[in-house]
C-alpha cells in the first residue's frame, strides 16, 4: 500500500467516477483502476459498488475512506510545513526547450503544473536542441525538452511523446496532383527547400528520415534556413518553397486548407520528444515536482 494508491482511492470516492479521478490526478483511467485493484487485493476487501451510472463506497470503502482521507491531509500538512519560510528563489524552475515542445507541448504541461503547484514559478527559454543539451550539461537550466538525443554522459533522457515530421507544400494545383500519390515524395529533390536552422533537432531528424526514404541529401536544393516556424509556414504558403516540419506545427493550416501535407515514407513511429536533465547534478524539489507532472500528464509510470 502506498500514498498514490490511497490518493487514487480518495479521488474516486469523492468524485464517484474513475474517469474524474484520472483527470484530477493527471493519470490514465487504467492506472487509477490498477491502484484500486492493488488496494483491494492487499486488504482483501471490495471498496466500491459499481453500476452503470455511478460508483459508490461499500461499507469497507467507507471505513477505509476515513483513514485514507486523514493520511492524504497529513501528507499535505507535512509538505506545507516544510515549504514555509523557504526563499522565493527555491520556487523557480528554469526550463530550456526546443521549438516543438516549447510551442505545442509545454503549454498544457505548464497549466497542469500551475494548477498543482500554484506557488511555483517557471522560466522558459526557447532555443534549438543542441543548446538545450548544452544548458543542461552546464547547469544553466533545471530541465530541458528536445527532439534529439545528443549527449549521454551527463544527460538522462525520458521519451514522453512521439512526434511525426511531414513535408508541407502550398495548396496549389501542382501539389494537389502530387498529393494524389501521397506516399511518393521522390519529387522533393527538384524542389526549393526551406529548412530549420543548423542545430535544430527537426533539421537533424528530417535529414535522417529523408535518407531512410531513399532521398539523396546531396541533391536537395536548400534555399533558406529559418529558425521561426511561423515564418517557414508563411513562406511556404506564399510559394517560396516547401519544407519539413512537425505535424503538430501544421495542424491548423492543414485543416484550413492553407497547406498540403505529405508523410515521409519509412519514418516508422516518428521521433521521440524527450525530457532531459543532468543525472550528475542534484535536482531541486521544484524540478522533481515538474518532472512528476510531465510523467503524469503523459502516463509515464515511475
Amino acid at each position: 500500500m502506498n500514498l498514490k494508491q490511497l490518493e487514487a482511492f480518495v479521488q474516486v470516492a469523492e468524485g464517484g467516477s474513475f474517469s474524474k479521478a484520472a483527470k484530477q490526478l493527471f493519470l490514465t483511467q487504467p492506472t487509477i483502476s490498477a491502484h484500486i485493484s492493488s488496494l483491494e487485493k492487499e486488504l482483501n476487501a471490495r471498496f466500491f459498488v459499481r453500476n452503470t451510472k455511478e460508483v459508490k463506497l461499500s461499507d469497507d470503502g467507507k471505513e477505509l475512506y476515513r483513514y485514507a482521507r486523514q493520511m492524504i491531509d497529513l501528507q499535505k500538512k507535512i509538505e506545507e510545513r516544510f515549504e514555509t519560510g523557504k526563499s522565493e528563489s527555491k520556487h523557480l524552475i528554469t526550463i530550456a526547450a526546443s521549438t516543438i515542445p516549447a510551442q505545442y507541448l509545454l503549454p498544457e504541461i505548464l497549466m497542469k503544473f500551475n494548477e498543482r503547484y500554484p506557488k511555483e514559478q517557471v522560466k522558459l527559454l526557447e532555443t534549438d536542441s543542441s543548446q538545450v543539451v548544452t544548458k543542461i550539461i552546464d547547469h544553466m537550466v533545471d530541465v530541458g525538452f528536445t527532439g534529439t538525443v545528443l549527449e549521454k554522459k551527463h544527460c538522462k533522457y525520458i521519451p514522453f511523446y512521439k512526434d511525426e515530421l511531414i513535408v508541407i507544400t502550398p495548396n496549389t494545383e501542382k501539389y494537389q496532383v502530387l498529393h494524389q500519390n501521397i506516399e511518393d515524395i521522390s519529387w522533393i529533390s527538384g524542389e526549393c527547400l526551406i529548412m530549420r536552422e543548423e542545430g535544430s533537432g527537426t533539421r537533424k531528424e528530417a535529414g535522417k528520415q529523408l535518407r531512410n526514404a531513399g532521398i539523396n541529401l546531396d541533391k536537395l536544393k536548400i534555399i533558406a534556413s529559418i529558425e521561426n516556424q511561423e515564418t517557414i509556414k508563411k513562406s511556404v504558403k506564399q510559394g517560396m518553397g516547401i519544407s519539413i516540419i512537425s505535424r503538430l506545427a501544421a495542424e491548423e493550416e492543414a485543416k484550413s486548407g492553407d497547406l498540403l501535407t505529405f508523410p515521409i515514407p519509412k519514418a516508422d513511429q516518428g521521433r521521440d520528444i524527450n525530457l532531459v536533465y543532468n543525472k550528475n547534478y542534484q535536482m531541486s524539489k521544484s524540478a522533481e515536482r515538474f518532472i512528476k507532472v510531465v510523467k503524469e500528464v503523459y502516463g509515464i509510470e515511475e
